[in-house]
This record gives C-alpha cells, structure tokens and sequence, in this order.
C-alpha cells in the first residue's frame, strides 16, 4: 500500500485514455450483470425447485390432461407423501402483454405442498370460505396495484367461458428470495363447476406434484408412479420437479452456453483493449522504469507495481459496474412479468469481482514482464 501513489499517479497520468478504458470496463460489468440475471429469471427456478418433489404430467405432452382421479391412486403408491394437481388456465388480464400464471388449485393441499408460498392465516380462511376467491404474489399485486377485495376479471381463450371473474382474497409471499410471486391461484371446485356447466374438460387436470417421502428413492418413486398408469388411456412421465422446471428453461435455448459465449466475447475484447492500454503506459515510461531499478527497486517490485496498476483499473472498472447493474437490476423485471425472478444474485457478484482481478493479472502480465527485464542501462537511453 505505501506505493499506492506511485500506482495512482501512473494510472492518471493520462486521464483521457485511462477514462476511456475504465468506461469500457464498466460497461463490460453492466452486461455481465444483466445477463446474469436474465440467467437467474430463466433458469432460477431449477435450484429453487423442492428435492422432495416430483412432477407428474401426460407422457405424450404437458398439453395433454390428466384424469382427476389419478390422485388418489398416487397417494397409494409405497413413497408418495402427497399429492396436489395444477392445471394451466392462461387468462389474459386486459391486454393480452399482461402475462402471468393462473392455475385453479385444491387451497389446503396446494399450500401444503408448496410452504415457499407465505400467506396469512385469516387470507388462507377467506380462500377457503369463497367459491370464488383468489390469492395473487405479491410481486403482480403490486404490478397490476391490486388489493385484497378486489374483483378481478380475467379473459380466457382456453377455456369456453369468456371472462371469469376472481375476488381478490390474499396476496402471498415468498419464503426465500427468488421464489416467484407472479402467479394466481383460485379454487378448482369453482373452475370444474364451471367446465361442468359448460360440458367440456371437467375431472380433467394439467399435472400432479407428488412430494416423496423419502428424497433419495425419488427415483423409484417415479418409476412406481408411471408404472401404475402403464398401458392406460392418459400414461405419465413423472420427473424430478427441477428437472421439469428445466424443461421449460430448455425451450428457449441452452442459457448458461449462451451467457457464457456472450460474456466470453465481451470480456476477450475488455482483454484487449485493457492490454493495449496497459502495454502503451508501459513502453511510455520505460525511462521512469530505469531510473526505479537504479534507485534500487528490484525486478519482483517493478513487476508487481505494473501488476497493481493494471488490477486498479480493471478492479474499479469493475466495481463500478457490477454495482451499477446491481443498481440497474434492483428495480425488478424490465419486461412486465415474463422475467419474474430477475435479479442479480450475489453469487454471481462474487464471481465478477473475480473476473475483475483475473482480467488484471492476465492484461497486466505481459507488461509487467517487460518492464522486469528492462536493463537500467537501455532504459536509461531511452529517456
């Protein structure tokens, strides 16, 4: 630290230069940061998914329904704790942009197998006591500022009946951060009375969630599960609720490959152009260099001076910008709900400070190695 001077004052010597490359630097960290959570909203799902559960869905396609009677078949099967069923409604709130989940569920055995999901004791009691009661996240109430008590009409281009219309009776929360409060829940008696009504799809559902009891024969358990409804009219696919949640994730591509290829390109052109920077403020001060060897600084401390030089500008280029992207990503989803865990996890902050150092060491070695085996003599001359 005590020839942190000497560092700063090499650093902005050129002030316009140095600017230019630190802007650089940070712009490359505002990506990194965005990316990482466009990452985390696509794929944050899978780590956030339950090891103790498993879903079960139609084998052909998850379009395809499933009997409502299945459930109690499952719940026999040696291992299965549980059992709870969702089904894909696909409303539209207003504007067909206003995308969120809806799903009709059974209250008492959906909140039971999801404890994530944090909802008051007396919201829970008035879910129960209203045919036509919903409970929303936290994170759509607030998009769409609704409240508990509001009426809530929902366009449907699935279902047959064209607007349904929800009351609004508990807003719920997450138990961790990133579990996704979006989506909408309301009461499957209610949507099946009216499929019956209608005549079409009732008793059917969209998937099971099954929680085993034991997590490490979760594979047995599937296997159980898919053996039972063998050679029937509706056979399963049971998987592990992350691998399912990664299925979804898969559709719109290979993320961490492609994160990983951007940010590689990014930061190989960072690489160069810091390079660059640091090579130039080198060979500008070979004379400075000599006269500090003559003075009696030694190889190994004018390596490390050229080496701390080229870290200060990365690292705060770099802190910089992983704070603005922390900053920038802090305000939530960008897209209005089809991004709804984004956010810029720490892990991956970590990670970018790591990369700052290492793109320090790697842009200033080269440099450093030069300026090391300059002879005073030469470098002298050359003043």
């Amino acid at each position: 630290m005590k020839f942190f001077h000497l560092v700063w004052g090499n650093l902005t010597r050129h002030k316009l230069r140095t600017s230019l490359t630190l802007l650089s630097i940070l712009v490359a960290f505002v990506l990194f940061g965005f990316l990482c959570a466009i990452k985390q909203a696509l794929v944050g799902g899978v780590a956030l998914a339950g090891a103790d559960r498993l879903i079960v869905r139609h084998k052909v396609s998850i379009i395809q329904m499933l009997p409502e009677t299945y459930q109690v078949r499952m719940e026999r099967i040696p291992g299965v704790a549980a059992a709870a069923h969702q089904t894909w409604f696909g409303g539209i709130y207003q504007d067909p942009k206003n995308f969120f989940m809806q799903n009709p569920v059974v209250p008492e055995q959906f909140m039971a197998m999801f404890p994530e999901f944090i909802l008051p004791p007396e919201q829970m009691k008035a879910w129960l006591a209203t045919r036509t009661g919903a409970i929303v996240g936290r994170n759509t109430a607030e998009r769409f500022h609704w409240k508990v008590g509001d009426k809530v009409p929902i366009m449907s281009p699935i279902w047959m009946r064209k607007t349904w219309e929800f009351d609004i009776v508990g807003i719920f929360d997450g138990a961790k951060k990133g579990t996704d409060t979006t989506s909408m829940f309301f009461r499957y008696d209610y949507f099946d009375e009216v499929r019956k009504a209608q005549n079409w799809g009732q008793g059917l559902v969209g998937w099971y969630t099954i929680r085993v009891k034991d997590p490490t024969q979760a594979a047995d358990v599937a296997r159980r599960v898919d053996e039972e409804f063998a050679n029937s009219q509706a056979e399963t696919k049971t998987e592990p609720e992350g691998a399912f949640a990664q299925g979804f994730a898969n559709q719109v591509g290979n993320i961490a490959f492609i994160v990983a290829g951007i940010l590689g390109a990014v930061f190989f052109t960072i690489l160069l152009v810091t390079g660059s920077t640091m090579s130039q403020a080198v060979r500008e001060r070979i004379g400075e260099l000599g006269v500090l060897k003559a003075i009696g600084f030694t190889n190994g401390q004018v390596l490390s001076l050229v080496l701390a030089e080229s870290c200060l500008l990365t690292v705060l280029g770099g802190v910089l910008g992983l704070a603005l992207a922390w900053v920038l990503t802090a305000r939530g989803d960008p897209t209005g709900g089809m991004l709804p865990m984004f956010f810029f996890p720490v892990h991956d902050v970590l990670i970018g400070l790591g990369i700052s150092v290492a793109l320090g060491l790697i842009t200033g070695l080269l440099p450093a190695q030069q300026a090391m085996r300059l002879r005073v003599a030469e470098a002298l001359r050359r003043m």
